[in-house]
């Protein structure tokens, strides 16, 4: 599979886009779970129709791969502040205390850090293991677990068999990695309280580019996703929206990456 995937990314660099396509292919018939993204890569290219996620193997075997250095990647060289920006913004909305944080995505535990003086008990989530392996050193949650987060949302039980709740979910940088937004929106839904609220990021393209989609995969090989696909999206989940601001995501290449912040409110 690894010889596959190389010789299409060697020739996706060299300009060969048939000879990368057809690479691409015969590598995601060595590998159906998809642990290289090539779906993702072959979406990119405008050959394939972009899938409604990432394939959670490619997802977990990414951060697995660059856990010790995730953050300095993640900020340092990617000026990503997305945690620090959601902080802000629930100052200024005025919202808050929240008793019970689910931070989905969690990475190392930056957003459970930035959150920390306005939440009181936290959970955090992660596909990779190693990453949820970080952040339990750094002593932020109360409770920690690896999984998928729509999977998450839709059936996670306490060993009781009780489903909990909570009254602020953050997904800061998990949207480029869904697309289509509506199942973890449901999801929410479904975990929030009563006037619970939810905040994310996207990152999102111009409209010329969009085309009319509601989202697609862009040449960085993450999902961006309309303005209005999202309003529309959290309308139709039970959501009214307190803020959707745009914001620089983090650099690229040292280009900013557009996006939205996001905080809607369960009605």
């Amino acid at each position: 599979m690894a010889e596959a995937y190389n010789r299409g990314l060697d020739l996706q660099k060299a300009g060969d886009l048939e000879g990368a396509e057809k690479a691409y292919r015969h590598a995601l018939t060595l590998d159906p779970v998809d642990t290289g993204g090539v779906s993702i890569r072959l979406a990119a290219m405008g050959v394939q129709d972009a899938p409604e996620k990432m394939p959670d193997a490619y997802v977990a075997t990414l951060f697995d791969q660059h856990a010790d250095v995730f953050d300095d990647i993640l900020v340092d060289e990617l000026g990503y502040c997305v945690p620090l920006l959601v902080r802000d913004l629930i100052r200024r909305l005025e919202i808050g205390p929240f008793t019970r944080l689910l931070d989905l995505g969690c990475g190392t535990g930056l957003t459970g850090m930035a959150l920390a003086d306005c939440t009181v008990h936290r959970t955090g989530l992660d596909l990779s293991e190693r990453i949820v392996e970080l952040a339990y050193d750094r002593q932020v949650y109360e409770d920690l677990y690896v999984g998928e987060a729509v999977e998450f949302l839709q059936e996670f039980e306490e060993e009781d068999g009780s489903q909990p709740s909570w009254d602020l979910i953050t997904a800061t940088d998990v949207f480029p990695y869904l697309g289509a937004v509506e199942p973890f929106l449901a999801g929410a839904d479904g975990r929030l309280r009563t006037g619970g609220c939810l905040a994310f990021s996207t990152e999102t393209l111009p409209e010329e580019t969009l085309k009319g989609r509601p989202y697609m995969v862009g040449a960085k090989n993450r999902f961006a996703q309309g303005d209005v696909y999202i309003r529309t999206a959290l309308d139709a989940a039970g959501f009214e929206i307190l803020a959707m601001e745009p914001i620089v995501v983090r650099l690229e290449e040292n280009e900013p990456v557009p996006g939205h912040l996001v905080m809607a409110r369960r009605r």
